[in-house]
Order: C-alpha cells, then sequence, then structure tokens
C-alpha cells in the first residue's frame, strides 16, 4: 500500500447492507478528493451467498480494481478463507473476534494486521439491530484511515436520505461506536492504515457506468424509456423512472422485452427520441423488432449491458460475449451502429452520440457495455453542460410545405431521405415490416429492392467518413500494442502503467466504433506494430475474428478471460511480459 492510496474491501453474506456500506467508503473516498474505483460481486442468489464489495482510492486517477486488498471487512469468516491471500503486507483485517476467533497462526499471514472489534457488541449497543453490524465496521474502517467522522456522519445521511430519522441516527451511533473502538484501543499509529490526502481543488462525481449512460441519454433529450428489467441493465431502468417527472420523460416498465422495443420503435416512429435497454436475453426476445426499425429506418437507441452466456449463464457477472450476436442480430442484411464505451465518461457522451447518429442517419444504434462497467463506479469530472442534438433530417412543417411530392423512402446520394412525423400535413407516408418503394409501398420488384437495399447500405459510406478513429494511447514506437473494446480499457490502461516501470513501452489501441468498422486505421496500426496482443472478456476473441474479417490481420497473441470475472491489471502485466 502506498501512503496515498488504498484498496478496501468488505465481504459477508447476503442482507448486511454489504453494497450499501461499500458505496458509502466510496463516496467518503471521493469526498476527501481521491479518485476512485470500484466493483461488486454477488451471486445470483435473493439471500444469502457471498457478496463483496471492492475501493480502491489514490491521489492518482484509477481506471480498475486491483487482485491485491489493504483493509479486509470480515462480517463472516468465509470473507476471511476467500481473500486472506489478497491481502498485501502489512494489510489488515477488520472482523469481529467474539464471532471469529482468530490468531495470526490461524489466518496463515504473519504479516498481517488483526483489528478486532466487537462488531456484534457495538451494534446492540446503538440501539439498533444487529444487522448494524456494516455500520459499526464502517466506523471502524474511517478510524484506521485519515478521514474525519464527520464526513461518514454526512455521507451516512445522503445514502440514508429516504430512510427515517430513527434509522439515520441508529445508522450513525453504530458507526461512532466503531470509530471510538478503534480509536480507543488503537494508538500507536505504525499499526494504523493512515492515508495521506491530497488537497481538494475541486469535486468530482462518482458514477456507475450505467448511470453515465442514463445522463447521456437525458442530456440527450431522451422523453421515452422502456424496458423489463435484467440484470445487469435494471438500474438503467431504475434511473429513468425516479428522473421522470423531474425531466418530462415516458419511463414504462413493460411485461417483456419485445414489448419495451416495439413501444420504443412506436414512440420513436412519432418524433420522439426514445431508448431501451437489456443483458443478452432480452435482446434475444428484440432481434425481430430489431430488424423492423432497419426495414422503416426508424432511428433509436438500445443498451446492451452483457453477462456470461448461453442462456442464463452467470447473470450477476461479466463477459464480452455478445459481440459477433449485436452485429448479426436479426434476419436479413442492414446497416447498425454498435458504439462500445470503455469508461464512464465515454457512457456519458457516446450515449448522446448514439442518440444523434441512430437520427442522422435513420438506423438503429447499439450501445454495449458489460457488467463491469455497468455496475462499477469511477470518480469523474463534472461533465460538459453544452450538448449538440443532431436530429437528422427529420422536416419542419415549413420545409416539409416546400416538397411537392414527399417520399419517405426518397433515393438520394446519401441513401438518408427526409423524415416526418405524424400528423404532419403532406408527410404521411406508409411503413411496413415489408420491402417496399419510395413511398412505403410494399414492392416485390427485383430492381426495387437492390435499390433499397443499396440506398440503406449509402448511409455507412457517409458515416464512415465522420466516424472518429480509435484511440491509440501511449508511444507509437512500442514494443508491445494491447488491442481491446470496451471495459477491459482500464485494467490494460493500469496494466501499462505496470509494465512501463519494468521499462517496456506499450500502447493500446481502444475501438470504440465497431460498426461500421474503421479499417483502414486499424490495418495501419496493427502493420506498423512490433507485436500485437489482443485482450478479450470471452473465449472465442471476438473481435479478434472481427478485425481479421474486416482487415485480413490476424493478432498475433490472444489474452482471453471468461470466468465470469473482470480482467486485474497484473493479469495483463503478467501476460504480456510472457509474450515479450
Amino acid at each position: 500500500m502506498k501512503n496515498n492510496g488504498l484498496s478496501w474491501k468488505i465481504g459477508g453474506e447476503a442482507g448486511y447492507g454489504i453494497m450499501t456500506t461499500g458505496l458509502i467508503f466510496a463516496k467518503i473516498c471521493s469526498r476527501a478528493g481521491l479518485h476512485v474505483f470500484d466493483h461488486t460481486e454477488y451471486p445470483s442468489l435473493v439471500r444469502g451467498g457471498h457478496n463483496t464489495y471492492q475501493v480502491r482510492a489514490d491521489a492518482d486517477e484509477v481506471f480498475s480494481i486491483f487482485r491485491s486488498v489493504d483493509l479486509l471487512i470480515a462480517l463472516n469468516k468465509e470473507t476471511i478463507d476467500k481473500h486472506v491471500e489478497e491481502l498485501t503486507s502489512g494489510g489488515g483485517i477488520i472482523y469481529d473476534e467474539e464471532k471469529i476467533p482468530l490468531s495470526k497462526d490461524d489466518v496463515g499471514r504473519k504479516d498481517v494486521t488483526l483489528y478486532p472489534v466487537p462488531l456484534n457488541k457495538l451494534a446492540e449497543e446503538s440501539g439498533g439491530r444487529k444487522i448494524m453490524i456494516n455500520s459499526v465496521a464502517l466506523g471502524s474502517s474511517v478510524a484506521l484511515t485519515n478521514f474525519n467522522f464527520e464526513m461518514l456522519s454526512d455521507v451516512i445521511q445522503d445514502v440514508f436520505k429516504r430512510k427515517t430519522k430513527e434509522t439515520i441516527q441508529y445508522n450513525i451511533r453504530a458507526a461512532r461506536l466503531g470509530y471510538d473502538y478503534i480509536k480507543r484501543t488503537r494508538k500507536d499509529r505504525e499499526n494504523m492504515i493512515v492515508l495521506k490526502l491530497p488537497k481538494i481543488d475541486r469535486k468530482r462525481m462518482l458514477l456507475t457506468g450505467n448511470e453515465a449512460v442514463s445522463l447521456g441519454a437525458i442530456k440527450a433529450g431522451c422523453k421515452f424509456f422502456a424496458a423489463y428489467p435484467m440484470t445487469p441493465a435494471s438500474s438503467i431502468l431504475h434511473f429513468m423512472a425516479a428522473q421522470e417527472r423531474k425531466f418530462d420523460i415516458v419511463v414504462k416498465h413493460t411485461e417483456d422485452e419485445i414489448a419495451a422495443i416495439t413501444m420504443v420503435i412506436g414512440a420513436s416512429f412519432a418524433g420522439a427520441r426514445a431508448m431501451t435497454a437489456t443483458s443478452g436475453g432480452g435482446f434475444s426476445l428484440m432481434c425481430e423488432a430489431l430488424g423492423l426499425a432497419a426495414m422503416t429506418e426508424t432511428p433509436f437507441v438500445v443498451v446492451l449491458c452483457q453477462r456470461p452466456g448461453p442462456s442464463t449463464g452467470l447473470p450477476t457477472r461479466t463477459e464480452q460475449g455478445d459481440l459477433k450476436f449485436v452485429l448479426n442480430a436479426s434476419q436479413g442484411d442492414f446497416p447498425r451502429f454498435v458504439i462500445a464505451p470503455g469508461d464512464v465518461e465515454e457512457c456519458f457522451y457516446k450515449t448522446i452520440e448514439a442518440f444523434n447518429l441512430a437520427e442522422k442517419y435513420q438506423c438503429p444504434v447499439i450501445t454495449i457495455l458489460d457488467k463491469y462497467l455497468s455496475r462499477s463506479h469511477k470518480t469523474t469530472e463534472k461533465f460538459m453542460n453544452r450538448v449538440e442534438i443532431d436530429r437528422g433530417l427529420l422536416l419542419s412543417d415549413e420545409a416539409l410545405a416546400k416538397i411537392q411530392k414527399f417520399q419517405r423512402y426518397e433515393f438520394t446520394e446519401t441513401g438518408i431521405s427526409p423524415r416526418t412525423i405524424p400528423s404532419q400535413k403532406g408527410g404521411i407516408f406508409t411503413a411496413t415490416g415489408n420491402e417496399h418503394d419510395e413511398t412505403g409501398y410494399i414492392s416485390e420488384d427485383k430492381t426495387v429492392r437492390i435499390k433499397m437495399m443499396d440506398k440503406r447500405f449509402k448511409k455507412f459510406e457517409l458515416a464512415e467518413k465522420e466516424i472518429l478513429e480509435p484511440k491509440l494511447f501511449g508511444s507509437k514506437d512500442a514494443e508491445v500494442t494491447i488491442i481491446s473494446w470496451g471495459s477491459t480499457k482500464g485494467p490494460i490502461k493500469e496494466g501499462i502503467k505496470l509494465l512501463d516501470r519494468d521499462g517496456i513501452k506499450a500502447n493500446f489501441l481502444q475501438i470504440i466504433y465497431v460498426s461500421p468498422f474503421p479499417t483502414n486505421k486499424v490495418s495501419k496500426i496493427i502493420e506498423s506494430s512490433k507485436k500485437t496482443v489482443i485482450v478479450e472478456n470471452n473465449k472465442t476473441a471476438q473481435m479478434a475474428g472481427l478485425i481479421r474479417e474486416k482487415t485480413g490481420e490476424e493478432i498475433e497473441h490472444k489474452i482471453l478471460k471468461y470466468d465470469g470475472r473482470q480482467f486485474y491489471p497484473t493479469e495483463i502485466y503478467q501476460l504480456v511480459k510472457e509474450v515479450l
């Protein structure tokens, strides 16, 4: 552990406030001026099972959690058994010695410090229930660092603001007892885990990827959102519902995913910016309607938060196994945009861009995340206020009046046709899932079919010129180029830092726009690289296969992980070193 950084983890059985406690600690670190990244792990159970919440805080910007832990809060013995090997030398464990009799011999680590705290006893003393052992442990954690108790008290009040005053006071009292116990029994600072806090020059936001997507949608002018809850996308529905009245958004919790996507297509057809969100299983149900939006050239945005499949798979874990599915979903050939943001900031800005692309090119736009990005918090600077909104060729009544004969699917040089919404005089047209002519009437004429297919795909000729090229982080004369997409961005950036300490130069090619694919740029970078490595959270190296399909280039080395867990920076560091 550095003197300005800390990796903190709490573990225990579900039902003991693990997630709330972790969030409170993350917020404390953020308000103290530290950069924060956190991550939760929990099984797909209604109650019980082993749950953890890990927070990494540092004076320097952080992009991922590490496997190592400096301070472990063990609410049960299972947490110690599962995570003791993750503790750094000099790290510590907070635990209830009455519930878990423990010695260093029992732990098997002579280099860790034990911090016994009577969690259950202090929880009862607070006047609350035993379940408040999490608040006692939280107070103990704050006492072991350089945070003041007032900050903890303020965060508890913010997080529990919808609870009763009595509940808030019980939690604050329990936290205070834990805080005072450590201060009273641990007066020697040699055994303390003390953070050196930076001077706060500005406040940062602490957001998950899903929250950033939701904010981006609201900023983009989304006025209709429909979804059926499915982990890890559910929190987008919860967030949008909470903001429904404030921003005049219609939010629908539908009976299933088919209803969600068809409602969204209908809302967009009527002129509203519309979005849905789901996971792989829900997206499977949406595929037929996705084709309807493509044929009618109705713009909308769908957010796909990946989790391991097939079928129910690992509902609460993370993976990047849906890339090829998204690129080929629904029958037939049609253009669709696929955007893969890699961090919280990109989740916000790329969601706004998704709405603009959808309406400008009159195509479905799919933003693809995964559980690690969707549900992990990261500190980020405040987003800009000014956002450009591009509604494309959506005709005003004045512009429509100047058109002699409106043809919704008119053949144009760009493939993009003028668009109207219901109720506009002179803008009436037929919309059908069948192939059609320029007016929208069904046609099976082979010449019309060819021209319509070419028209729809012609949009990508323009899009390929306007879409930003992929980002290349790091030195151009690097010994190795790491290629990846999505949430692996954070672990890779941290891994490159570790490689740099060993004198190894590495750079990182992040592919954000997957469709249309940036063929020329990717080809040039691969051709100029000394060695290439692809990092993916899936079994079959789906991005590597796409790169081969689009460029003919074969990535030399593949680092793949598909156990339902995210990459750690140390894994990337070690495996890249093996490649070299």
